[in-house]
């Protein structure tokens, strides 16, 4: 009886054992990795900020790494690798008694060809069918492959976190460099990813990581990987992370640029290069300069989101930051998000009364003003009576600005914006120069671009120019002069006013000590909007600050998160190298190689503006 019984529980454990087995999925295709074309985009000065496409790098080959590559990552997931037949049953066991002292699951006891059978075949989910799917498929790959092939196949496969499957991603992705390049700190700090890719990310906690290497390279020591003295030097020596890779808000820009891509080139040219505008340090003070001010709940002042546009003179996009946080939503508010610009807008009310032949000293009186059944009001309802341009534009006085565009008229105030770059529709109605119509932040910033680089117009760009693996240039920016769009009498006026704003007006957060600034607050009805737009040294700067719903802020204006944001990114970006020419716009970009044309298409000319041609030249000597 006993011996019948046995006979029928084995052969029901193997009737199972038969059908577990085939279920297994196919394994032909274990050691292609399909790859698709990547992007790799670089900032202005060459370095490395994302890639898009494929998330593999190229195959790794185990003889090409140094030793304490390959030793780190077995010092934590495999000590006895090259000891075991793909099931470690000290580990195991291990593994299991401290799972039930704790009640729970504390510890894995899979070794390093079980968990790479698991990541190639298996899905994550945690039953006995698949577990002994796994172990099946371990035998399997122990009885087909060396060990060095097995670890080859595993360094190739597995992942690190931040899009990269593989080490050579890995080492491309943190560190700008091949696998074969890593020292032994980059490769402790490469290995403590794998136990959790996203928590010990060096992107997400610099100190986390590294207190993670650490214990990678405790565990080698003790392991007799590397000598106590080889410890202790590259636990002390310094590990640099990608400018590039640490900056995640970058992504947004990446994001904006890349949809263009292959749109501009084509599908047919593999892998390419792109090398943008974008300039990571700009882009890291953008990014801090958000995070400083709206992670303190003061300071923010019930606003929920952000946006930063920065631009060279010449419209070519420094720093991009289209929310708080990437990771949390990817709606990119510095290029997406419309809202109303508030008092933003009055400075192309005001530089289309100077063209009209106002300046700053002429006297307007700051008092109720109805028209018709409209009577807007200034900010606390406060009104000071008779006062100059210059103070007016200062104290961002609503009825002094409705009075200048009625004046001037506002069917050439919206000529002026659209000239400067507003490209929005604008309502001409009695509320123009309140700035009621919508625009993005980019759209600001390109349309202020003006004030800070003599007069010309900047349309905003990313794309510097697009290439081939093989240095082919496919695309490329391609200069062209930029429209004057303002005199320089009126330009120099304006700048007096935006100038003024920062020193005695509403702007005066956003000064920066050691840089001249202007620019111009705005914030909208209900305290929906806040935003400020100026320039200083190099850069002109957009901030946005408000609520993804439209809500209403706790009384946030321009002069508050915003300017503070942007005193924040001007004091902390590059003061050097961030310049364009701005006679240099670059509004045409060079056809896709193979392509025939018997000439570059031209930009349209800007609308043509008799009147303003016409009141351009009023009041001139």
């Amino acid at each position: 009886m006993l011996v019948s019984l046995a006979l029928l529980v084995g052969l029901g454990m193997a009737g199972w054992l038969v059908s577990i087995a085939r279920d297994l999925p196919d394994t032909s295709g274990l050691i292609e990795v399909e790859r698709a074309p990547s992007l790799a985009f670089y900032d202005h000065e060459g370095r490395l900020i994302a890639r898009r496409g494929s998330a593999h790098g190229r195959l790794a080959v185990i003889e090409d790494l140094p030793d304490y590559v390959t030793d780190a990552v077995l010092a934590v997931e495999d000590r006895r690798f090259y000891s075991h037949f793909g099931i470690d049953l000290i580990g195991t066991s291990r593994a299991l008694l401290a799972n039930i002292r704790a009640g729970r699951v504390v510890q894995g006891g899979s070794t390093l060809t079980q968990q790479l059978a698991k990541n190639l075949f298996l899905t994550s989910e945690r039953t006995v069918r698949r577990k002994v799917q796994e172990v099946m498929l371990a035998f399997w790959l122990e009885s087909q492959f060396t060990k060095d092939e097995i670890l080859e196949l595993y360094l190739n496969r597995v992942y690190f976190g931040g899009g990269a499957w593989g080490i050579e991603a890995a080492a491309t992705r943190y560190f700008g460099k091949t696998a074969s390049e890593l020292n032994l700190g980059e490769a402790a700090l490469l290995a403590g990813l794998l136990k959790a890719p996203s928590r010990y990310s060096p992107v997400n906690d610099a100190q986390r990581a590294a207190a993670r290497a650490t214990v990678v390279l405790d565990l080698m020591a003790q392991t007799g990987r590397i000598s106590e003295q080889e410890r202790i030097e590259a636990a002390e020596t310094p590990i640099r992370v990608s400018r590039g890779a640490s900056s995640p808000g970058a992504q947004y820009f990446i994001d904006w640029v890349a949809q263009d891509v292959r749109a501009l080139v084509g599908t047919d040219h593999g892998d390419l290069i792109v090398r943008t505008t974008l300039d990571v340090n700009a882009q890291r003070a953008a990014e801090r300069a958000v995070s400083s001010i709206m992670d303190d709940t003061e300071l923010a002042m019930g606003a929920g989101e952000a946006a930063l546009v920065a631009l060279a003179h010449d419209g070519s996009v420094r720093a991009m930051v289209g929310g708080r946080n990437y990771a949390t939503s990817q709606f990119n508010r510095a290029v997406l998000a419309r809202r109303q610009p508030g008092s933003a807008f009055k400075a192309f009310v005001y530089a289309s009364a100077f063209e009209a032949g106002l300046t700053p000293e002429d006297v307007r009186d700051d008092a109720p003003i109805r028209l018709g059944d409209w009577s807007p009001q200034n900010y606390n309802d406060d009104y000071r009576g008779p006062m100059t341009l210059r103070e007016a534009f200062s104290r961002s006085s609503n009825s002094v600005a409705v009075r200048v565009a009625e004046e001037t008229g506002r069917g050439h105030v919206a000529r002026l914006a659209r000239r400067f770059g507003i490209e929005s529709p604008l309502r001409v109605d009695r509320s123009l120069a309140l700035g009621v119509h919508e625009v993005t932040p980019l759209e600001m910033a390109s349309a202020y671009a003006p004030f800070a680089n003599g007069g010309y117009r900047a349309a905003a760009y990313g794309i510097a120019s697009i290439e081939t693996r093989d240095g082919e240039v496919l695309y490329a920016a391609r200069p062209a002069d930029g429209d004057i769009v303002v005199d320089a009498r009126t330009l120099g006026q304006m700048s007096d006013l935006l100038h003024t704003v920062v020193r005695s007006g509403t702007g005066r957060r956003a000064a920066v000590a050691g840089l001249s600034v202007g620019g111009k607050t705005g914030t909208t009805n209900d305290f929906r909007d806040a935003w400020f737009a100026g320039f200083a040294g190099d850069l002109v700067a957009v901030v946005w600050t408000g609520n993804d719903d439209n809500s209403r802020t706790q009384r946030a204006t321009g002069g508050g998160p915003p300017a503070r944001i942007f005193s924040a990114f001007m004091g902390a970006a590059p003061r050097t190298g961030l310049d364009a020419h701005p006679s240099s716009v670059p509004l045409q970009l060079a056809e896709p190689a193979g392509v025939e044309t018997s000439a570059v298409a031209q930009a349209p000319a800007p609308e043509e503006d008799p009147i303003a041609a016409f009141l351009a030249g009023l009041g001139r000597d």
